[in-house]
């Protein structure tokens, strides 16, 4: 877990934006739960490097994502797990876009993949 000792506010529905946060949070458990002896590490990492945006990251050490499948893991039905239906990584992406955020994935140099995601800050600190 990395937060640092201050953060700007955000304005948003606290309890959707639990939802998306523990959505990924889940899935990345479940990615390091198949590993095989591998390291099971879930980092989760909140920054605000970009002046106006917050940034949350949840890194996972698990087998991580085929290439070819990265453009369709927001798609609505799209599902790489057995007995997924395919919603999850859709609404935590709908839920982000409505709070006038982004959300993306990348594959990690090492093993596994980010997902991560930023968020307005209130105008006030933003400076706006």
């Amino acid at each position: 877990l990395e937060l640092p000792h201050s953060l700007p506010p955000i304005v948003g529905n606290r309890t959707q934006l639990i939802q998306a946060l523990i959505n990924l949070i889940l899935n990345a458990f479940d990615a390091v739960c198949q590993n095989d002896g591998s390291p099971r590490e879930v980092d989760l990492i909140v920054s605000h490097r970009q002046a106006g945006l917050l940034n949350v990251a949840v890194r996972d050490t698990g087998s991580g994502v085929d290439p070819a499948i990265m453009p369709l893991l927001f798609d609505a039905f799209f599902t790489t797990k057995p007995n997924g239906m395919g919603m999850g990584l859709s609404i935590v992406r709908s839920i982000i876009e409505n709070h006038g955020g982004r959300l993306w994935a990348a594959r990690n140099p090492d093993r596994g993949v980010t997902m991560e995601f930023s968020l307005p800050v209130t105008a006030s600190v933003a400076g706006n």
